[in-house]
Parts: structure tokens; sequence; C-alpha cells
């Protein structure tokens, strides 16, 4: 069985359903098991104890039941997946801090070799997605891993009059009541889940 983690952070719930989308995709290839989990919001308190400790969230939330990742899902995981709103062109920064703290995957090579992906979503069209793709997957190439984005053989990338890029999924949330994901979203979700497991299951 080939593990696929979909990790993702998400505030007001677009980034979350991407998340499952493409969880989607990578459970439809056969041998893959998909994995969606998530990181805590950051407090002074319990930043630190929280980023290494898998339980429930707290209640009031937008991310219904996931799981916070633990060191040793990433490290066991044979793909990695990650997604995160846009903050002014970067990841948010509960995501950042988990990544912060993973100098010994970095140290012991746990993570060197395997494919990974990014996703984004931002409330407008020119909200800083590619950048935002960008920064995330520079600790992604910093722990040794293989990026991987989306061809234009799929046909979604090239209609798409929303989200989506060549670097990874991506979604237009819009302001208030936001639309859900356009088809061309989703099916560029989905396709993102079935490469990175489709290469996963290869490579393993």
């Amino acid at each position: 069985m080939t593990k696929t983690l979909i990790l993702y952070y998400s505030r007001d719930g677009h980034t979350r359903r991407m998340a499952n989308q493409i969880a989607r995709g990578a459970a439809a290839i056969s041998g893959c098991e998909a994995l969606v989990r998530t990181v805590p919001e950051l407090t002074t308190v319990d930043a630190r104890e929280n980023a290494t400790s898998t339980r429930q969230p707290p209640a009031g939330t937008n991310r219904e039941d996931a799981l916070y990742v633990t060191k040793e899902e990433i490290a066991t995981t044979d793909a990695l997946i990650v997604g995160s709103p846009t903050r002014f062109g970067n990841m948010a920064a509960p995501l950042k801090y988990f990544f912060d703290s993973t100098s010994d995957l970095w140290i012991s090579g746990a993570l060197c070799n395997k494919p990974a992906a990014v996703f984004t979503s931002s409330s407008s069209m020119h909200g800083g997605q590619e950048s935002t793709l960008f920064t995330m997957m520079l600790p992604l190439m910093h722990h040794g891993m293989l990026m991987v984005g989306i061809p234009y053989t799929e046909a979604a990338l090239e209609k798409t009059q929303s989200g989506g890029t060549p670097y990874g999924a991506s979604h237009v949330s819009g302001h208030g009541d936001s639309p859900s994901m356009t088809a061309e979203e989703k099916a560029l979700c989905l396709s993102l889940g079935k490469r990175v497991a489709t290469i996963a299951s290869q490579l393993k």
C-alpha cells in the first residue's frame, strides 16, 4: 500500500474542500491510501505542543473531523501534498510554523526522493496564488522532495477561467458567500491527487 498525505491549513474551509477533493483523486489510484491532516492554529501558549500532537481540533473550527498531523506520519508517507490559503503571497503562518519544526526530518532525510505537490486558494483572481505555491515548494525542496505539477495535457488547465496553474491546484474563493469550486478547479484537484499517487506508486 502506498500512502499519500494531504496536509493543509484552512480557516474558512476553502482549502479544506480542496484537500478532500485531492484526497479523492489519490485514493482512486489502486493500492493508494490517502490521509488528510491539518495543523493547529498558533497561540502563544500551546503552539509548540500542538504542532506535534494528533487530536481532534478545538470546537468552533472549520476543520470538521480532520486530525492534526504528526512527525511520524510525515516521515512514513510515500508522498506529500501541501495546501494553504494565500497570506500576502505566502503560506499561512500555522503551516509555516509546522515546517519550521521539521529540521529533524531534514537531517534524517526522511522525505528525500519522495514526490510532493502544492495547492492554494485566494479570495481574488490575482491574490498571490502562484507566489504562494512557489513559497510552499521551498521547504519541500530543502527536504529533497521531487516536485510534481499539473501538465497541460490536463484539458481543464486550458479551459479554466478561475483557479488552476501548472505549479499546483488553486481555487478562487471570492468574498463573503463564496462560490464552490468550479468544474475545472475540481478536475485539477482530482488530477493532482491522482498524479502524485501514481508517481509515488511507481517510485515505490
